[in-house]
Parts: C-alpha cells; structure tokens; sequence
C-alpha cells in the first residue's frame, strides 16, 4: 500500500484516540522502526506522538485513565496525527525531534538534530546527588561535552547553590543548550561555554566535572540503526576505540578537578576497551537500578597517580 492510502484510510476510518494509537503501532511495527529516543517500544512511541498531535500534555493519559482514549477526533486531528505518524515512519527521525521535546531527570528540554536526545544514565546519578562519592555539595561543577545542556541544567536543579559550567565544542549545540537555560531561567547560575575540551578553561577548577563526550566506536557507528543518523556525528564518533576524548578528558582533567574532587564520565559500550587503554587505572564501574551502564568514577588523587606512574614518576 501506498502512503497515501494509508493515509487517507486513517482520515477516513478512524475516529478515536485508540484508533489512532493502535494504527501508529501497527505502522510502527510494519515499518520495523527503532525505538531508543525517549521511549523502547511502538505502543508508548504512538501513545507519545498521538497525544502531541493533539496538543495534549505528555502526562493526561495517566491523569484521565484510559477513557480518553474514547474521545472522537475531528477530521483535521486525524489528519494531523496521521501526517506525523508517517513521518516518522518515513523519514524514522526519532520522536524527539518531531516533537521538539525531550525529558531528562523529570525536566522537559528543546532539542533538534544540531544535539543528541538525552538519554543518560547520568539521570540517576543525579536525582540521587551521587550519593555514596561526594562528601559535600559541590559549589563549582562542570559538565563537559553539554550538548542541549540537559546534564548541566538537571545538575543546578539538584545542587541549587552550585555554579555550572555547560561546555561543548559545538556552537550549534550550545545555542540549543541556552534556549534551554533560558527556558529554566537558570543564566545566572549556569553558563554555556564554547570550548574544545579543556582548551578555554585556564585556570578554572572544579569541586565536580561530568561528561557524556562522544564515546562510539568505528564498529557501533557502522551499525547504528537509521534513527541515530539523525544525530550529529560529532557527538557520537570518537576513534577506532571510542576512548580518543576520554583520554584527553583523564590526563587534563588533573589541572581542573579540586583536591578530593570526583570525575564521572560516561564510555557505554567502550567500557570494553577501557582496561586496555587505561591499564590499571583504578576507576569505579557503577551500577543502576533503572537500567544502563558504562559510567565510571574516578577521583583527582586516583588519576595523579597514575599518570605519575605513566611517566615513570
């Protein structure tokens, strides 16, 4: 069938919420799309694109039960969510991009196809105040690698007395990563900074440095489904090993951690070749309760230590 005719089918014999719903997933499903920016199965993708179609908050299923999914649409509802149901079966944009929002820590950001969708285990880490690492609140932190800004801006919405330097390389992504400081009205405590790595930093340091920098390696990126062809590349490739950012991150971030100071960052799948680029570095691999991996945390003395070791020192 043509996508007109299944277009025009959805316009014509459809008429509920429900309706809608179930015939997104069953385009989904024909479609074989992948799911991994915001939601992990065709039923809450449909749920998700049908409810922004109809300029309903993400939330009102779970408000109203399941009896929303009675109510009868107007023709030009169908057509609208019909036509957004089709992109993204033709295009399989992820559904971020479509509807320009994203959540991260229970915070709603902007974000288009200039950043990556926020999908970090990072999250955890954060609502939890990286309980069981940090003696104190942190007063200086820095995210490194920020993209649209969502770690920086969930990091000053949990430590609130905090200064949060949100640095990426990318002028496009930092210009997502303001609209989105701007939205939090959190300028007077966090601030976008252009910068490649370490490079603009002389002088600063930090009671807490994060990072999710570019971390796939050349064999993932060959295989990443179509969805992730969406994202920049920029912020996703880093060498044959994944770790070629990582690495700088570790040897530099020496001069910007304070004493005592934690680094976490953020490998996934690279977290195979760590050992054999960093041979005994003492790094904690940790662990979470709502799914994820391939974040580790190291502190400023465990890094000095070795790189002395390195040199011979």
């Amino acid at each position: 069938m043509t996508d007109k005719i299944y277009l025009d089918e959805a316009i014509n014999d459809l008429h509920t919420v429900l309706d809608m719903v179930r015939w997104a997933v069953s385009r989904f499903n024909d479609a074989e799309l992948y799911f991994g920016h915001g939601t992990d199965n065709p039923w809450d993708e449909a749920v998700s694109l049908v409810l922004y179609g109809l300029h309903l908050p993400p939330g009102m299923l779970a408000q109203t039960g399941e009896g929303l999914f009675a109510a009868r649409l107007t023709t030009s509802e169908r057509e609208k969510v019909s036509e957004l149901v089709l992109k993204r079966v033709q295009t399989r944009m992820p559904l971020p991009y479509i509807t320009h929002e994203a959540w991260f820590c229970g915070l709603p950001f902007y974000v288009d196809e200039r950043v990556l969708i926020p999908r970090s285990p990072f999250a955890e880490l954060i609502q939890k105040r990286f309980s069981g690492h940090l003696v104190s609140a942190p007063n200086t932190i820095l995210d490194m690698c920020t993209g649209g800004g969502c770690i920086a801006i969930a990091l000053a919405y949990a430590f609130e007395d905090a200064q949060v330097d949100a640095v990426d390389i990318s002028s496009d992504a930092l210009a997502v990563a303001d609209e989105n400081i701007q939205q939090h009205q959190l300028s007077d405590r966090v601030y976008p900074i252009e910068s490649d790595l370490f490079s603009s930093l002389q002088g600063q340091s930090y009671d807490l440095i994060v990072s999710n920098p570019p971390y796939v390696d050349a064999q993932d990126m060959s295989d990443l489904p179509e969805e992730y062809q969406h994202e920049p590349e920029l912020a996703l490739a880093a060498g044959d090993d994944g770790l070629d950012l990582v690495e700088t991150l570790l040897k530099k971030g020496t001069e910007h951690l304070n004493d005592g100071a934690w680094m976490f960052v953020e490998v996934g799948n690279s977290e195979v070749h760590m050992a054999t680029r960093f041979p005994g570095l003492a790094v904690e691999w940790l662990t979470f309760e709502h799914g994820g991996n391939g974040i580790f945390a190291v502190q400023k003395e465990a890094l000095v230590a070795y790189w002395n070791e390195q040199d011979g020192e």
